[in-house]
């Protein structure tokens, strides 16, 4: 039987963050995914903000024009302008970034099983010192079986390996789909334009960027409350005043679900944890995901290498949804408020709102502010410690 201190289930941006990392801290990994390869079906429209460029080493080769721009427009279409010094977004080529995180893993040693069905796990070991797991998995219509002394689960919204090592589990989110095309000309900046719209897409927004280069053109929101591919073509036909597609090469179209419930409280244990989509890891308020993302994959994979090498499950205190939890109250509220907003005149009133100077600034601090997910560990740290 194959044998790895460590395998993760799921090549997304959490996946591979997480292996790679735990590659260069010398772990043994065993990366898995049903694709064959992490570029194929991209989920995500790839748009990571100013404070993640400014943490993370991202590759510029896997990355669009800076846009400095957003354009808020109310249902009734009226456009609320905001602009920043700084360059705030970059939107990810992620098939691209996808391939080279998946190559600097390969380098520090993870090993790569493409087109292999995660099925289940199960128990084994009745200590510490030897408790882990026996994973199956299904590769060209036949099984193996892995053993690993932890399990990453990293394989999306609705997460099995969640389900099979009673972890917490997803259960609020919203639908998003998009379409990437290139070619559309661009009048002006990259810019970044939201639209607020309960008919056209309740309790989320409807959103085009376009950094001069891609253009990604989405809408998102609650189902059963819209039928997402409809709520596409009504919301592409309806900006035809904004911006050209009539010559636009069509790339690709993405989609899935988006959990905006907040990182789940029950996300880690002795035998596994939860990373990424699968731990909730997504802003209640924008469901912006990949800065979460990138951030509790980087602490997921210190915490994970220490569990490894000492075996103190107090290692795992460090990683605590609980403590995520506590530090996104008020955006969990906001998206509460969003949710429950279906009547289009109240939104009118509120973007009317966010016009005047009073209220300006807290629409400003809304795209450009610098508030994504928490940097808990030195805080946890210190509450360990005390």
């Amino acid at each position: 039987m194959e044998e790895y201190e460590v395998v993760v289930i799921g090549a997304g941006l959490a996946g591979l963050q997480a292996a790679m990392r735990l590659g260069r801290e010398g772990v043994r990994v065993l990366l898995v995914d049903h694709k064959a390869l992490p570029a194929d079906s991209i989920h995500t429209t790839g748009i990571f903000v100013r404070r993640t460029l400014e943490d993370f080493d991202l590759p510029e080769a896997c990355l669009g024009p800076p846009v400095r721009h957003v354009t808020l427009y109310s249902p009734a279409r009226r456009p609320l302008e905001l602009a920043s010094p700084h360059d705030e977004f970059r939107v990810g080529r992620m098939g691209r970034l996808y391939l080279h995180y998946l190559a600097e893993g390969q380098r520090a040693g993870v090993t790569w099983s493409p087109a292999t069905r995660y099925v289940a796990c199960e128990e084994v070991g009745s200590k510490a010192a030897d408790a882990g797991s026996i994973i199956r998995l299904e590769s060209g219509g036949r099984e193996r079986r892995v053993r690993t002394r932890y399990l990453v689960g990293a394989d999306g919204a609705q997460s099995r390996v969640a389900r099979d090592l009673r972890l917490d589990s997803n259960c609020n989110w919203i639908i998003g789909v998009e379409d990437v095309f290139c070619g559309v000309p661009l009048d002006g900046p990259p810019r970044f334009h939201c639209f607020l719209d309960p008919r056209l897409s309740p309790g989320y927004l409807a959103w085009i960027v376009h950094d001069g280069e891609e253009t990604h053109l989405g809408v998102g929101g609650y189902v059963p409350r819209f039928d997402p591919l409809r709520a596409l073509q009504t919301f592409r036909e309806s900006v035809a005043n904004i911006m050209d597609f009539s010559r636009a090469e069509h790339l690709e179209r993405r989609g899935g679900r988006i959990p905006v419930g907040g990182v789940l409280r029950h996300i880690a244990h002795q035998r596994g944890l939860l990373v990424g989509d699968a731990a909730g890891a997504v802003s209640p308020l924008t469901a912006g995901g990949l800065d979460p993302c990138m951030r509790l994959s980087k602490l997921a994979a210190s915490v994970v290498a220490d569990y490894v090498a000492t075996g103190n499950p107090a290692t795992l205190a460090r990683y605590s949804g609980e403590a995520f939890r506590a530090r996104f109250v008020s955006r969990l509220w906001m998206r509460r408020v969003m949710a429950s907003i279906r009547w289009p005149a109240l939104l009118e009133l509120a973007c009317a709102a966010a016009r005047l100077p009073p209220l300006r600034p807290l629409a400003w601090h809304v795209f450009f502010g610098r508030g994504s997910f928490p940097d808990v560990e030195p805080q946890m740290t210190a509450q360990l410690t005390a």
